[in-house]
């Protein structure tokens, strides 16, 4: 494992140019870490731009096979960080090594995944319409279109995920593969890690021959206004809070020449229990939503923040039943004091606010959080009040007692855009209440059926999106090989001779690859 310098990652160097040092900490215990990291300098943050910009030329004119080569390397190099490295990212996350290593195995699944899909090609969405010069009363020229990346990405890294939605995350991931250099934001609670992921990278990058400034990282406070506002970044990747989000947008709006920001912000991922569900099976509900709240002490984008069902003596029982298996729920070490602190101001809201009661868990206390269960009366959700609409990010969850499917469909309709929304019911309740589910294609990214939102895959069907405040583009995802569809543009050739045309739209077709020609999908040639 290579030496933990601290440095920032410009065109392919390190640098240290300010005089600020940055501690990394115990996440179990709060002591510091023998890690320091050097805070970024605005010029810092500009040469690192700068080299995403002047890598660009380059990089994204690599063949689709060259960049899986690299994306390829990049998980192979994740996969052989050792033991010594899982126990540095369970002390900056207290995170457990099983976790640290499924996650792992994740994040270089994702890279593979990417690679999988520039060899496929299908990412470039190629199109062409032929000439038709004996067209009347006009004749039509040759079009061909295909898409490119849009220039150098800034994400940031998240803190649930210090992996998997962090340096080499889905969002670095996704960007590379579209084309497009990366100028990452290291996470200031996993400083560590973040080094590490970055070397392994940059190793990745060398051996394969990718421009010098193909992967930038900057550390410290502050950096996050410069690199978004600076001219070279065209796309910004984001995973963290509703604020910090609407922060990013604001400013990537208020820009001279305004960029997109794809930002996963906030979710309560609403569980409906249907009554056929709650009748027949309703204690091995209660339990198995208790694990999916208490998982990750709750410090998942989609945990099951709130629970609906229609009121009977049934949910009523399946709510001490749940509250039961709360209580017992040992406390458990957030990944940072500040997680801790926003988690307890949270629950502070929640038994401070009027039409809400307090129904399980144990006092919060000390420096871990306690799993927690309340109540909400449902005009709050009809009447889409703020606070039960806000993710308390941690282990607990909020119930609704619904009258009649009158009063059901009026709560859901209050949601604000969510990631996800379960169904739980048995076939007869699935097929009776049919007509939620055009009412929640509305409301969220995806619609799970006797499941439980935690627990993503990544794959080519997943998404991990949603209307607004789930995400600030409901068209994107951030899990899955659609995430590439973000940092891609589409450009039109018009009347192109075949020796500059792109490989992937001319007429012999030697990428082999599936084009829709003439308003038909094909894979021959032209001609």
């Amino acid at each position: 494992m290579p030496e933990i310098l601290g440095h920032n990652f410009i065109a392919g160097q390190r640098s240290a140019a300010g005089q600020q040092r940055l501690q990394s900490l115990d996440a179990t215990t709060g002591e510091a870490l023998p890690y320091s990291f050097v805070q970024a300098t605005e010029s810092e943050v500009d040469q690192a731009a700068q080299a995403a910009a002047a890598a660009f030329v380059e990089f994204r004119q690599l063949s689709p096979a060259r960049r899986a080569d690299f994306l390829d390397a990049i998980a192979a190099e994740l996969d052989e960080l050792d033991d010594a490295f899982v126990a540095i990212v369970c002390r900056e996350t207290a995170l457990p090594p099983g976790r640290i290593q499924g996650e792992r195995g994740r994040t270089s699944g994702q890279m593979r995944l990417f690679a999988q899909v520039l060899r496929r090609g299908d990412f470039l969405g190629a199109r062409i319409d032929l000439a038709l010069p004996d067209r009347q009363p006009l004749p039509r020229v040759d079009l061909r279109q295909m898409r490119i990346g849009v220039g150098p990405v800034a994400v940031f890294g998240a803190s649930n995920f210090p992996l998997a939605f962090s340096t080499a995350g889905g969002d670095t991931a996704a960007a590379l593969a579209a084309g497009c250099p990366v100028v990452f934001k290291a996470h200031s609670g996993h400083m560590a890690t973040a080094d590490l992921v970055g070397c392994a990278i940059q190793r990745a990058a060398e051996r394969t021959g990718m421009p010098k400034g193909v992967f930038n990282m900057v550390f410290g406070g502050g950096v996050g206004e410069w690199l978004v506002k600076h001219p070279a970044i065209q796309a910004v990747g984001f995973t963290g809070s509703l604020n910090g989000g609407n922060a990013l947008c604001k400013m990537a709006a208020e820009r001279p020449q305004p960029i997109p920001v794809f930002a996963e912000m906030s979710s309560i991922n609403p569980v409906i229990i249907l009554p056929g569900a709650l009748a027949k099976r309703g204690e091995a509900i209660a339990r198995e939503l208790a694990g999916s709240v208490t998982l990750g002490a709750g410090q998942f984008c989609t945990n099951p923040g709130l629970v609906i069902s229609l009121e009977s003596p049934r949910y009523t029982q399946l709510l001490s039943e749940l509250g039961q298996h709360l209580d017992q729920q040992a406390g458990q070490t957030l990944l940072n004091a500040g997680g801790l602190r926003s988690y307890s101001k949270g629950l502070e809201h929640l038994q401070s606010h009027t039409g809400i009661e307090h129904l399980a868990g144990q006092p919060q206390q000390g420096n871990q959080a306690r799993a927690q269960l309340f109540k909400a009366d449902a005009s709050l959700l009809i009447n889409a009040d703020p606070l039960l609409q806000e993710e308390v990010f941690g282990p607990t969850t909020v119930a609704v007692e619904v009258g009649d499917n009158a009063q059901l469909r009026a709560a859901l309709q209050g949601l604000r855009g969510q990631l996800t929304a379960t169904l739980i019911g048995e076939p007869e309740d699935l097929e009776a209440y049919a007509w939620l589910v055009p009412l929640l294609e509305e409301k969220v990214g995806r619609i799970l059926i006797n499941g439980y939102p935690t627990g993503v895959e990544v794959c080519d069907a997943m998404v991990h999106g949603g209307p607004y405040p789930a995400t600030s583009d409901a068209r994107g995802t951030s899990v899955g090989s659609l995430a590439i569809d973000r940092f891609l543009r589409p450009v039109c050739y018009q009347n192109y001779p075949q020796a500059l045309l792109p490989v992937a739209l001319q007429d012999s077709n030697p990428l082999g690859l599936k084009r829709l020609v003439n308003g038909q999908w094909s894979e021959a040639a032209i001609g």
